[in-house]
């Protein structure tokens, strides 16, 4: 007989010993309760519980990311849209993403997208795509204040594509290209304007030094031999001609 008790003895360690100790990691929080009662929450390592009294639920506490699909809606002024996005978040409290809430993971997910389509129908369709971050940043606050009962930090929220209606995407090509346009109106009318100051500018010095347009008159010659033609004019002035030209009247009184 004793033989057969030391076997159950031996059996009955077999099972409770394993049952007793739990290996908590360090990404983990173990939540331990006794008869359905919150008794503490023990730290990573070895951790020996009460078998078949205490129940631990382990609870990573690693940051997590969500992807949120994309979520139709109709923004302030009427554009219907497709947007994504993805959240950031983590487990701060364990007692409270146990205890509150009957699957965190899945309501965080929940209320994502219903805060998204919230926030896009209360946006314009130019703070949406100029403004971003500010409609990241409003949308991270009110995820996190919902879910901070349940003990999840919400630190990021990103909205990743935007999705447009076809019709909307030519008309916002057709503005962008009609804004180039004129921008390159406004550039060129710049420089006309410029050019036309300066040649009045170079106008009135000339006016006032005649020795200014001889010096362009030499300029000139001087670009016009640098150029293989065949035909080369070669412009003089009235001045330098006259030396050589009989004066008036010269004719009749000859005769």
């Amino acid at each position: 007989m004793s033989w057969i008790i030391v076997v159950i003895v031996v059996l009955v360690l077999l099972i409770l010993v394993p049952a007793s100790i739990k290996v908590v990691y360090q990404y983990e929080a173990g939540v331990v309760f006794r008869f359905g009662r919150l008794v503490k929450t023990r730290l990573p390592g070895i951790r020996f519980i009460i078998p078949f009294i205490d129940r631990m639920r382990k609870i990573d506490t690693r940051g997590m990311t969500m992807d949120v699909p994309s979520q139709e809606a109709i923004t302030k002024d009427n554009v219907t849209v497709k947007v994504n996005a993805v959240v950031y978040c983590r487990v701060m409290h364990p007692e409270a993403a146990v205890i509150e809430v009957y699957d965190y993971r899945q309501a965080t997910y929940q209320i994502a997208q219903t805060t998204l389509r919230s926030v896009l129908g209360q946006s314009e369709l130019d703070e949406l795509l100029a403004h971003r971050e500010k409609l990241n940043q409003q949308l991270q606050q009110i995820i996190d204040e919902q879910t901070e009962p349940w003990g999840i930090k919400v630190s990021v929220v990103e909205v990743k594509d935007v999705e447009l209606p076809s019709s909307m995407q030519r008309a916002m090509a057709a503005q962008a290209e009609a804004e180039r346009e004129r921008r390159a109106k406004i550039i060129h009318a710049e420089g006309e304007f410029q050019a036309a100051e300066r040649l009045a500018e170079a106008g009135k010095i000339i006016g006032r030094e005649p020795t200014t347009l001889q010096l362009r008159y030499l300029q000139t010659l001087t670009e016009i031999a640098t150029e293989k033609t065949n035909t080369l004019v070669f412009p003089l002035p009235m001045d330098l001609l006259r030396a050589f030209m009989p004066p008036r009247g010269g004719s009749s009184e000859e005769k």
